[in-house]
């Protein structure tokens, strides 16, 4: 059920609470970003935007015929050294946006045509995110919102967007903490994604797409597949299919190349084999899942 203007008013004021003390994701760095003091993420009170516009690169069921309305948010919870947007992930290219001008882009793209409001790396952004979608829904905003997310996210945070997110779009990087740790300085990320899916699914369910294959509600899972085997398919696969539903959507990437660090990393300064991918799908199909990938 979608929440009502009132009660989103309500959980935005909450959600800012959180910031004197900051705990919005498993970082949990405790400083008072209303205070514009920072955190890992580098942000304080107000978000950054790098772009936004009409995306036609996601997946179909976010594409349509119009595209996806992409809000490309600054900065990051994760370290990923292969980040293929490091220069806004990691540099933090972009500019401070208010709740009004944040609202104004999400009017903007629904002027547009786009299917959706997809919010890229929203997670150190919830608050201003909130704020900014009460002002943009008392103004017509009827969108489905995506939250397009790294995985690594709180559970008290998520139980915030319930009602408010219609789409998760969450990644399943690793399944190895020392590959976390190594690739993405969160070595907790293999245990936090599990419990972040389970919430997600729990409050969306598996994807569900109108008469046109457009993405109305649900979960939509990111694998990328890496060189090496080094993201832990097999057991990524398993927690989805046994743990979340048979059912899930899963996209198994295959763009993988290597950018920022990555270049001169050992195991990941290649692009991955086709052989890689096919494993990985097929890998996928041994799982049980069916939905979002195409088989060899």
């Amino acid at each position: 059920m979608v929440l009502s203007l009132p009660a989103l008013q309500e959980v935005a004021a909450q959600a800012y609470q959180i910031l004197r003390n900051c705990s919005l994701c498993p970082r949990s760095c405790r400083v008072n970003r209303l205070q514009d003091e920072v955190g890992y993420c580098q942000i304080g009170r107000q978000a950054l935007v790098a772009s936004y516009g009409p995306h036609f690169g996601e997946e179909a069921p976010l594409v349509g015929r119009f595209g996806s309305g992409t809000i490309f948010f600054s900065r990051c919870n994760l370290r990923c050294i292969f980040c293929q947007n490091y220069e806004l992930s990691h540099l933090g290219e972009g500019r401070p946006v208010d709740e009004e001008t944040l609202a104004e882009m999400m009017l903007s793209l629904q002027q547009q045509g786009c299917h959706n409001i997809n919010l890229v790396t929203p997670t150190h952004v919830v608050p201003q995110i909130l704020g900014a979608l009460a002002r943009a829904r008392s103004r017509g905003l009827h969108l489905p919102i995506v939250y397009n997310c790294g995985g690594y996210e709180s559970v008290s945070t998520l139980r915030l967007l319930e009602g408010v997110v219609q789409i998760y779009m969450p990644d399943a990087k690793y399944a190895s903490e020392e590959v976390a740790r190594e690739l993405s300085d969160a070595p907790d990320y293999p245990r936090i994604v599990k419990e972040a899916l389970k919430e997600m699914h729990r409050q969306v369910g598996d994807l569900q797409l109108d008469s046109q294959g457009l993405a109305v509600s649900g979960l939509l899972v990111r694998h990328l597949v890496l060189p090496h085997g080094l993201a832990g398919t097999r057991e990524i696969m398993r927690f989805l299919a046994q743990e979340l539903s048979p059912h899930t959507y899963v996209n198994i990437m295959d763009q993988y190349r290597p950018t920022y660090q990555a270049l001169y990393h050992l195991r990941l300064n290649r692009r991955i084999s086709s052989a890689e991918y096919r494993e990985a799908v097929k890998i996928a199909r041994e799982e049980g899942l069916y939905r979002g990938f195409d088989g060899p």
